[in-house]
């Protein structure tokens, strides 16, 4: 393989994990602009998704690869449901965890995301058990390049691959473009700026809270969805490193801001494809968190600022 063919295949390997953790960091950093709340909790909703789905493709009967009609109207199915299913969780988090905690000392209700994160933890060992979980072939593996394109290349580009950016970058973009045009989506951006304000001029800022976390929920379940039939396996825990490596791309990005989100998703993906080709995967984590300390150090506002109009 040149040192081309292995450059592109990491800029596509970089473009494929930002994009999951793009959906990821958009919850963080839509949470935050509102509430100014670390939701600690949130790389569990990425789990929660990636096990639910894999709970109504086995309710649904489905035991090998999908194609056609069957493929397309199920896999619809079973990710609506996964985002509505992980939506709810998230609202009901935050009704029973946060909600009471609104007006109290902020290390209350971070304290509280870390005890739901580690609850949810122990709940999913106990729903699937501690040791890996396999997530089986449901979606056709075809090799694009070489069986559609009949190029003789050694980069691997598959429809599974095509399956994770073509679900996430529209959800992405919809929330942009839903966050901009919409009645709701400029009350979130009002409450954002300034919530007592906002509730002056009508704005019912508990109902946008609410929506907010099950957006946000709902785009962390996908994420879980598509990353299970990207990589067919993960554990309990996978959602600590995914929320990590999420928060760190929501800061890196700017948290509050969302379109700084899904750059530093993007960002994140690049540098762990980079990191784990050209130094070692063992050095991965280290390179992103150093990466995290840099920007707190020297930009705390992240790369894009605070930008007032980007807020969620």
């Amino acid at each position: 393989m040149s040192p081309t063919d292995v450059f592109i295949q990491q800029v596509l390997n970089g473009l494929t994990i930002g994009a999951y953790l793009a959906l990821i960091a958009l919850g963080y950093t839509m949470v935050y602009g509102i509430i100014e709340l670390i939701n600690f909790a949130h790389g569990e909703l990425f789990t929660f998704g990636f096990l639910i789905s894999l709970t109504l493709f086995n309710f649904y009967g489905v035991n090998g690869t999908l194609y056609g009609w069957d493929l397309i109207w199920l896999f619809t199915l079973i990710l609506l449901l996964t985002m509505l299913l992980t939506g709810i969780l998230n609202v009901v988090i935050d009704r029973i965890a946060y909600k009471p905690l609104r007006k109290a000392p902020r290390l209350a209700p971070l304290i509280t995301a870390v005890g739901m994160s580690f609850a949810l933890q122990n709940i999913y060992a106990n729903w699937y058990g501690p040791s890996q979980i396999n997530y089986p072939d449901f979606f056709p593996r075809i090799d694009i390049l070489r069986q559609w394109f009949g190029m003789n290349t050694f980069i691997l580009f598959t429809t599974q691959d095509l399956l994770l950016i073509g679900v996430t970058i529209p959800l992405i973009v919809g929330l942009r473009l839903f966050i901009q045009r919409t009645k709701l989506g400029k009350a979130m951006r009002a409450s954002a700026q300034n919530a007592s304000a906002a509730a002056i001029m009508g704005i019912h800022v508990e109902r946008v809270i609410m929506i907010t976390f099950f957006i946000g929920g709902a785009l962390a379940g996908a994420a879980g969805m598509i990353f299970g039939n990207f990589l067919h396996t993960g554990r309990y825990l996978m959602g600590f490193d995914a929320g990590l490596f999420a928060f760190t791309a929501a800061v890196f990005g700017g948290i509050g801001n969302i379109v700084g989100a899904m750059l530093g998703g993007l960002i994140i993906g690049f540098i762990k494809a980079f990191s784990d080709q050209y130094l070692a995967a063992q050095w991965t984590r280290a390179v992103i968190f150093a990466i995290l300390i840099l920007v707190l150090v020297f930009r705390p506002q992240g790369l894009l600022g605070q930008g007032e109009a980007e807020k969620a």
